[in-house]
């Protein structure tokens, strides 16, 4: 926590931007947008190691009108330590911090804008770019499509181009490059560089195969901020059984690659049946790889981990030994990394907000350019998906039947309708509606609530498949 003697600086991954669409500034950060009214973005932009909270509070004081200097300190001690309960800001003493960053948080460089004046509400705040869905691995608890083959006519550079333009132009803080393996594209470098010449925080999510030296520095030249990076088990053997191929002595290669780098470094690991009685030793292996961020994500059931699906759900002690650990880890682990761990759906009683509100916050563009709330809504019949070979980014974004038709709460049946969390969980997922019940407008089963909960727990008692089929592009 803060003292009068902290001098507070940005983590390394974190960028204070002025976001010329919104008129204010925004904190960007891995898998995050935060932003800040005035006030806020002004104790921020002197958060670069070199003042303590009291001066950063006098100067604040001679520079505005109003607030006292003991009433700024406060504001500014309040905001600074939910900033570093978040992991957003690091604190010391006497300048412990002032290397803390790869660079100032006071730069506050500019987002540009297409056009002046506040955007139309809702804003997205990032885009994720599914640039292809090929890939040399073969997870098969992959959320990309089944009919893998129907996207083969991917979008060329020149409307990748178009896309990250509108985008920006809607207000997108965040772009984030995912596939397949985006770095099957030639041209990944060309739409990183555009995407970071607008301003926006660009992220690369990668299972490391085919990453080079050469190339991971012609990416960090570009401007990449954040690089996601999978592995699939702590145990080389087991990891390469479950990639499908020989690719977990690639993945520490790239790891010590990006030591050496400024870029922000997360750890993204799939946790199933399969591996999630390794939940510890993967912990203790993404520390040594020097992540700074790892997420432990148990498996969602959609494409091909839906078909999979009795094959990889763990048994309840499973997940239960996997949270133990995960507690474990933290004490251990959670000055020098954060670690993120999601719960598997079926085994909450209540849902998950449904990309934290369908069309409000995030749009995802597929390889042949259809885009999408969600990245698995284009298994729902009839959803009124467009595509930005035909249409523009806004008026799918803003008018769309794919992306206005469960837009805030009014869609809602009962129980949602009447439920004081409906602001918070929006009803839940629905795909997961939809593969559960077969009514896309139906409460989703996870929900205790829900007239079609046992559905869930029917699935919990099902005899484990042994057999898992492989992802691959037909």
């Amino acid at each position: 926590m803060t003292t009068p003697h902290s001098r507070p600086i940005l983590r390394p991954g974190g960028r204070l931007v002025f976001d010329e669409i919104r008129g204010q500034h925004a904190l960007l950060h891995p898998e995050g947008v935060l932003l800040l009214n005035d006030s806020a973005g002004a104790i921020l932009l002197r958060c670069d190691g070199s003042r303590t909270l009291t001066e950063l509070a006098d100067e604040l004081a001679r520079e505005y009108t109003g607030p006292d200097r003991a009433a700024l300190a406060a504001q500014a001690s309040g905001l600074l330590n939910r900033l570093v309960a978040d992991r957003l800001v690091l604190v010391g003493e006497d300048g412990a911090t002032r290397t803390a960053a790869s660079a100032p948080a006071a730069a506050g460089s500019a987002v540009r804008g297409p056009h002046p004046g506040p955007p139309r509400l809702p804003a997205p705040l990032g885009v994720l770019a599914e640039l292809t869905y090929r890939c040399p691995l073969q997870c098969g608890y992959c959320s990309n499509p089944l009919e893998l083959a129907l996207y083969r006519d991917e979008l060329t550079t020149a409307q990748w181009m178009r896309v990250i333009d509108q985008a920006r132009g809607l207000g997108a803080l965040q772009f984030h490059l995912s596939g397949g393996e985006p770095l099957v594209r030639r041209d990944l470098v060309e739409l990183l560089a555009h995407a970071r010449g607008l301003g926006m925080y660009v992220s690369l999510v990668t299972s490391g195969v085919g990453l080079t030296e050469g190339r991971l520095g012609e990416l960090v030249d570009a401007g990449l901020d954040h690089v996601q990076l999978s592995i699939q088990d702590s145990d080389r053997t087991s990891a390469d059984a479950i990639a499908g191929i020989r690719s977990h002595t690639r993945k520490l290669a790239v790891a010590e690659m990006l030591r050496d780098t400024a870029v922000a470094f997360t750890v993204n690991a799939v946790l199933h049946r399969g591996n999630i009685d390794h939940t510890l030793p993967i912990v203790e292996l993404a520390a040594a790889m020097g992540a700074q961020r790892l997420e432990l994500a148990n498996t969602q059931y959609y494409g091909w981990a839906l078909r999979n699906r009795d094959a990889l759900l763990p048994s309840r002690r499973q997940l239960e030994e996997s949270e133990t650990a995960v507690a474990v880890a933290r004490e251990r682990f959670g000055e020098r990394m954060q670690i993120v761990y999601v719960l598997s759906d079926y085994y909450e009683t209540r849902p998950k907000p449904c990309m934290n509100g369908w069309g409000t916050r995030q749009l995802i563009v597929a390889p042949n350019g259809d885009v999408l709330p969600c990245p698995a809504a284009a298994q729902i019949p009839d959803l009124g998906v467009r595509n930005v070979r035909k249409d523009d980014l806004g008026s799918i974004w803003h008018d769309s039947a794919a992306f206005t038709r469960f837009r805030g709460t009014d869609w809602m049946p009962e129980p949602c309708v009447s439920c004081d969390l409906r602001e918070i969980d929006f009803g839940g997922c629905r795909c997961q509606a939809y593969q559960l019940t077969g009514d896309v407008a139906a409460t989703d089963p996870v929900c205790s609530l829900s007239p079609d909960h046992g559905r869930v727990t029917d699935l919990l008692t099902v005899t484990p498949s042994a057999t898992v089929q492989p992802r691959r592009m037909r």
